[in-house]
């Protein structure tokens, strides 16, 4: 197989595949909070989350402590 072949169309660089999961939860008296699960495909590291800010606090932590495998 020639190099042309395995190469990606990222450079070097191999993308990072996520899978993101949200369902409402239902906390009675006709209130909804919204809950998640995001799945890092390449490493298997699963993180649970209940707010936009921690889901970005666990992206921002992976992708930068990733930069040194590049």
């Amino acid at each position: 197989m020639a190099d042309s072949d395995t190469a990606t169309p990222y450079g070097e660089r191999q993308p990072h595949v996520f899978t993101l999961r949200l369902w409402p939860e239902d906390l009675g008296d006709g209130r909804v909070d919204w809950r998640g699960k995001i799945q890092h495909l390449n490493s298997g590291e699963v993180r649970y989350f209940r707010d936009w800010p921690a889901l970005e606090a666990f992206l921002d932590e992976l992708l930068r402590g990733r930069e040194g495998d590049r």
